[in-house]
């Protein structure tokens, strides 16, 4: 297990740092060099707006991904998509800006962008199988925990990285060449990954299912025919944890800044190191929850934290007023926190949910409609509410992600007795 969780681990600490590292590239830096036509404000805004394009992609990721992942084995799809996440990623490090190509410079940004999503479609699902699928029964959650480090870790080396770039060279050669740098060193996590990766065996769960020969033609329609409402209702429960995540690490870079549309005038440095420590308090939040679903049910700790949510964000943008750093360091850390207790749990709750058959494709698919309701529409929405009713409009439409998340968690059963080989028989509420 040790050698599962590690795997699982490292994989998705080193796609969500592939992931990231372009969301805080798209606030700093990306505005000006692929959209300069546009102004400052508006390049920024459309900077972040191409972050979302992936959210869009990453269910058609799911579904390709899934579809092998459930017919070939979980392990030679998480190897793919690790390849393609890490060759997208060191494109986006040798891309020319628009001052070199002109238009075509935003166009390959927004495709290269498509692929990183494509590949984080079908990542999560994988990684979550591996170690729910190996895990005894009782220690399910606590397994499951390594993939949801991941984020965490993304975040902080991301952050890190931008930071240490930025520290040690002017803005000038920042923004000139430096931004390069967290993009192209990805090779070399690339490497570890699949060093890591092609030294694991296959899922037992999946295996039992290929000595039967019961792989399903075709996941994706099975899973909408038989468990059609389990996708949407996991891909709402979720919905809150990607809205505070993608808020806090991408929109609040901007928001927080100097640059036009920034509020709270912060500098850089202050918020890639609010960002570092905002990755602890999620890492330390996604342990404790995770340990704790096993002790009590997933869905009593997946309650309380879609609780939290309908408050926080009102919360944290309260706290956030004055301005100073240390104001933005604590709420920072609520959203953080907020989204750690349901995330926690999620990579066994989900697989727990639908039949081995097709766990993949289910599991990947509420994710991913997940990030398109918490993620792409909220960095969509995000500026105009700001700017038509302030910090506590977006607030409040984080309250509304809460809300949602709760409903859908209330249509949904415990599942922490479920045998992961074995077909659930319901887990509708």
């Amino acid at each position: 297990m040790s050698r599962i969780a590690t795997a699982s681990l490292v994989g998705t600490t080193i796609e969500f740092y592939d992931f990231l590292i372009y969301g805080t590239a798209a606030a700093l830096v990306f505005g000006p060099l692929f959209f300069p036509s546009l102004g400052s404000g508006a390049a920024t805004v459309a900077s972040i707006a191409t972050f979302g394009v992936a959210f869009v992609v990453r269910p058609l990721g799911a579904i390709l991904f899934g579809h092998y992942g459930d017919r070939l084995g979980r392990k030679k799809t998480l190897v793919t998509t690790l390849l393609l996440m890490g060759g997208s990623t060191f494109a986006i490090g040798l891309m020319p800006t628009a001052d070199a190509i002109g238009a075509a410079a935003p166009v390959l940004l927004v495709a290269l962008r498509a692929l990183q999503g494509l590949a984080l479609g079908g990542e999560w699902a994988g990684a979550a199988l591996l170690t729910s699928e190996y895990a005894a029964h009782g220690t399910r959650g606590r397994y499951s925990m390594f993939p949801q480090l991941g984020p965490g870790l993304g975040v902080a080396l991301s952050s890190g990285t931008f930071l240490v770039t930025g520290v040690l060279m002017g803005p000038e050669s920042f923004a000139a060449w430096g931004w390069r740098i967290p993009f192209l060193a990805s090779a070399v996590l690339i490497l570890l990954g699949l060093w890591v990766r092609l030294n694991i065996a296959e899922t037992p769960a999946f295996a039992k299912t290929m000595a039967r020969s019961e792989q399903v033609r075709l996941p994706f329609a099975d899973a909408l025919r038989d468990q059609w409402r389990e996708i949407l209702l996991g891909g709402g429960l979720l919905s809150m944890t990607f809205g505070s995540f993608y808020i806090a690490i991408v929109f609040l870079t901007s928001y927080a800044g100097q640059g036009e549309g920034g509020v709270l005038r912060l500098t850089q440095e202050t918020i890639l190191v609010a960002n570092i420590v905002g990755s602890a308090v999620l890492s330390i939040g996604v342990i404790g929850s995770a340990i704790w679903s096993d002790r009590v049910g997933r869905r009593r700790v997946l309650l309380t934290g879609t609780s939290f949510g309908v408050v926080a964000g009102p919360l944290a943008f309260a706290i956030m007023e004055p301005g100073s750093a240390v104001s933005f360091f604590i709420a920072l850390s609520v959203l953080m926190l907020v989204l750690a207790i349901p995330y926690g749990p999620a990579a066994a709750y989900l697989p727990e949910l639908f039949r081995t058959r097709y766990r993949y494709t289910g599991a990947g698919m509420s994710y991913n409609l997940a990030g398109i309701l918490g993620g792409a529409v909220p960095l969509v929405v995000a500026d105009p509410l700001v700017k038509a009713y302030g910090g506590m409009g977006l607030a409040c439409f984080l309250s509304a992600l809460g809300i949602l998340s709760t409903c859908c968690l209330l249509g949904l059963k415990e599942t922490r007795d479920t045998a992961i080989g074995a077909d659930p028989v319901s887990t509708l509420a």
